[in-house]
C-alpha cells in the first residue's frame, strides 16, 4: 500500500474519509440528498456490490457522485461498507482509480508527479474501534490549507479555491488581523470614496467572473472606461487609446478597494469551502524535514505528522496554533511568511512617495488619463458617480508639501498639472502627422483622428490625501516546501500602470488550478515539486510586466532632449500605428504575451 496525504482534498475516496463518513453517517443516516446544482438522483441503500463491481455501473455511479459534494460521496461508499462488507467494496477501488485517471485527471498528463491512488486499507479501518475519532488534548487545529493575509488577493485565492470540484471543500484557514473581515458587509452606499482604488484589467474581470465575485462588485460604486490617454510635460506628443482598437468592449474598471475587499468576502462566505478567520497576526511558522517512516499518515497525530515533515505548524500573537499541509503567504509586500520561510528578495527603493486621494468633478469622468511629470506621473482614474481618483507621483519632499497644503492649493496644483502645468499641450503637428507611418504594414488605428483634451477639473477633494515610498520587491522563490507566495508577497510593482493587485489575481488563479491539479492525481498540495509549476507558470509573467514598469519609470525620470524626441516618437507611434497600439492595449488587459507587433 502507498502511504499518501489524507484529509479533505476534493471529493476522492480514501480510508481518512471512511472514518469521517462513518461519524457523519451515523449522525444524520443517510446516503444522499438530490441538489438542485447537481442534479443527482437519490441513490438507494439497497444497490448490490455485485452490481457496483460491474464496469459499467461504476461509470455511471462514480462519475454522477464525482460532481456532487464530497460528504455524499463517501455517505455512499461507508453505507455499502457497512451493509455488505467492507472487503467487498475496497476490491473495486482499483477499477475506480483507473476511472478517476481517464475521467477526471484530464490534466494529469501535464503533471510529471507520481500517481497515489485510493487506500486499499479501509476496511481494517472502517472497522476500528477508534474510527473518526478526532485529536484529543490539542487545541490546535489542522487544515489544508492556511492563508496568511485575508487582503484581495488572499480572499480572491480562496474564493477560486471555492469555484474548482475538486477544491471546493478543502479545509482553509484564513490569518489576518483587519477587524473587516468579521462582518459580512461594511460597505454602506453614502460613504464616501476611499482614496485606495484598482484598475481592473479585463483579464482580471473575468477571473472575478469566474470565481464568482463580480456580481458583489457591480451592487457599489465602481467605473469602466474604454478610453485613455497619455501625454508627457514636453508637449512633443500624446497617445490615446480606445477600447475598439482592440476589439474590445472596456479597457479597464476601476473600484475601490474596500469594495473588492467586501465583495470578495461576501462570495467566500456564500460559498461551500470549509473555512475559518482568524483575527491574529503570524508571529512563527515551523516546517520540519521530511521523514522516512512508512507509517499510514491516517493513524497520525498532527503532532506525528508535523514532527515527520507532513504538515507546517503556525503560531498565531493571540496565542492560537494551527497546522497545514499549504501555508500561502498573501500577506503584502512584508510579507512574514516570506521572512519566516527565508525567502530573499531582489529589488529597491525608489526615490519616489505616491500621493493618493479622491476628488469630486462637475460632470462624471469616463476616460483614464496619466500625464508623465518631471518628478513621477500623475494619473486621473473615473470611480463612478462624478468622482475620480488621483495618483500622483513625486518626490519625498514634494510628498509632504503638497499633503499638508489647504485643499484649494491642492486642487489648484492637480488642475495645473494636468492642463498647461510643465509645459504646452501637445499636438500631432510637432512629429508630423500620421503620413509618418503610412508605410508601415498593417494601417493606422481608427482612434489616430481622436484630438488631445484636457481632463476634467477637480472641484473639491473627497477624501483625505495619504502618502507612501514606492519600491520594487520581487522574490527569488515564489514557492519552498510547504509554502507559496502570491501577490505583493512574492512582487511589488512601481504602480503607473496599476498592475499589482492584477498580477496578484493571476497569481491566486494559477496556484488555485496547480492545487486541483495536484489533488486530481492524490499528491501532497504542499509538496514543492508541484508548487514549483506555480511558480514556473507565474514567474515569467510576473517579471516581464515588472521590468516594464520599472523601464518606464526610468525612462520618464530623466529629462534630456534627445531622450525627450525619443519617448514622443514612441507616444507618436503609438497613438497612429495599429497593430502596435492593439498589442499595448492586449497586454495592458491581461493578455500575458509581449507589447509587440501583432
Amino acid at each position: 500500500m502507498q502511504n499518501r496525504q489524507t484529509g479533505t482534498l476534493g471529493p476522492y475516496f480514501d480510508s481518512n474519509d471512511l472514518l469521517f463518513g462513518r461519524r457523519r453517517f451515523e449522525l444524520e443516516q443517510r446516503v444522499v440528498e438530490e441538489t438542485e446544482s447537481t442534479r443527482v438522483k437519490r441513490v438507494t441503500v439497497s444497490i448490490e456490490v455485485s452490481n457496483l463491481l460491474k464496469l459499467n455501473l461504476i461509470d455511471q455511479i462514480f462519475l454522477s457522485f464525482l460532481a456532487c459534494p464530497k460528504r455524499e460521496f463517501f455517505f455512499f461508499f461507508y453505507h455499502l461498507a457497512k451493509v455488505k462488507g467492507a472487503q467487498q467494496v475496497c476490491s473495486c477501488i482499483p477499477t475506480m482509480n483507473r476511472l478517476l485517471a481517464t475521467k477526471a485527471g484530464s490534466n494529469v498528463y501535464r503533471l510529471r508527479i507520481p500517481w497515489r491512488p485510493f487506500s486499499n486499507d479501509a476496511a481494517s479501518l472502517i472497522s476500528s474501534p477508534n474510527a473518526g475519532n478526532p485529536e484529543t488534548g490539542s487545541e490546535a487545529q489542522q487544515y489544508d490549507i492556511a492563508i496568511v493575509g485575508g487582503g484581495m488577493v488572499g480572499l480572491a485565492f480562496a474564493c477560486s479555491l471555492a469555484s474548482k470540484p475538486l477544491t471546493k471543500h478543502l479545509n482553509v484557514a484564513i490569518v489576518d488581523s483587519n477587524p473587516a473581515l468579521g462582518r459580512k458587509h461594511f460597505i454602506k452606499k453614502d460613504d464616501l470614496p476611499d482614496p485606495r482604488v484598482s484598475t481592473i484589467t479585463p483579464a482580471s474581470i473575468s477571473f472575478l467572473k469566474d470565481i464568482g465575485a463580480w456580481r458583489f462588485v457591480e451592487q457599489h460604486r465602481h467605473a469602466y472606461f474604454d478610453k485613455m490617454q497619455v501625454w508627457d510635460y514636453t508637449g512633443l506628443s500624446y497617445a490615446k487609446y480606445n477600447a475598439r482598437d482592440a476589439d474590445k468592449e472596456v479597457l479597464g474598471c476601476v473600484v475601490e478597494n474596500k469594495v473588492l475587499l467586501s465583495s470578495l468576502l461576501s462570495h467566500a462566505q456564500d460559498t461551500d469551502l470549509l473555512k475559518k478567520i482568524y483575527p491574529s497576526r503570524l508571529t512563527s511558522m515551523s516546517i520540519l524535514p521530511n521523514s522516512s517512516s512508512s507509517e499510514v499518515g491516517s493513524t497520525l497525530s498532527m503532532t506525528a505528522l508535523f514532527t515527520r515533515g507532513r504538515l507546517a505548524k503556525l503560531e498565531l500573537e493571540d496565542g492560537n496554533s494551527l497546522y497545514a499541509k499549504l501555508v500561502v503567504g498573501a500577506d503584502g509586500g512584508k510579507s512574514r511568511v516570506r521572512e519566516l520561510a527565508g525567502i530573499r528578495t531582489t529589488g529597491w527603493n525608489y526615490a519616489q512617495n505616491a500621493i493618493i486621494c479622491t476628488v469630486e468633478h462637475a460632470l462624471e469622468n469616463h476616460c483614464a488619463w496619466q500625464r508623465f511629470l518631471p518628478s513621477g506621473p500623475l494619473a486621473l482614474l473615473p470611480i463612478g458617480d462624478k468622482f475620480s481618483n488621483i495618483v500622483w507621483t513625486m518626490t519625498p519632499e514634494e510628498s509632504s508639501e503638497y499633503k499638508s497644503m489647504t485643499e484649494d492649493d491642492f486642487l489648484k496644483a492637480v488642475n495645473h498639472a494636468l492642463d498647461y502645468g510643465y509645459g504646452p499641450h501637445p499636438t500631432s503637428s510637432i512629429l508630423g502627422s500620421s503620413d509618418l507611418f503610412s508605410w508601415f504594414k498593417g494601417g493606422i488605428s481608427s482612434s489616430t483622428s481622436d484630438c488631445f483634451e484636457v481632463p476634467p477639473k477637480a472641484v473639491k477633494l473627497a477624501s483625505e490625501r495619504m502618502a507612501f515610498p514606492l519600491s520594487l520587491r520581487h522574490a527569488n522563490d515564489y514557492a519552498s516546501k510547504r509554502v507559496a507566495l502570491i501577490g505583493d508577497a512574492a512582487h511589488t510593482v512601481h504602480p503607473l500602470a496599476g498592475q499589482g493587485v492584477n498580477l496578484g489575481f493571476g497569481d491566486a488563479s494559477s496556484l488555485s488550478s496547480v492545487i486541483s491539479e495536484g489533488v486530481a492525481v492524490g499528491t501532497d498540495i504542499g509538496e514543492v515539486s508541484l508548487l514549483k509549476k506555480y511558480e514556473a507558470d507565474r514567474k515569467p509573467a510576473n517579471v516581464t510586466m515588472m521590468a516594464v514598469l520599472d523601464g518606464f519609470q526610468k525612462a520618464y525620470s530623466v529629462d534630456f532632449g534627445p531622450l525627450n524626441i525619443l519617448r514622443a516618437a514612441a507616444f507618436h507611434g503609438a497613438h497612429h500605428i495599429s497593430p502596435l497600439k492593439k498589442s499595448i492595449i492586449s497586454y495592458a488587459s491581461g493578455e500575458l504575451r509581449l507589447p509587440l507587433f501583432a
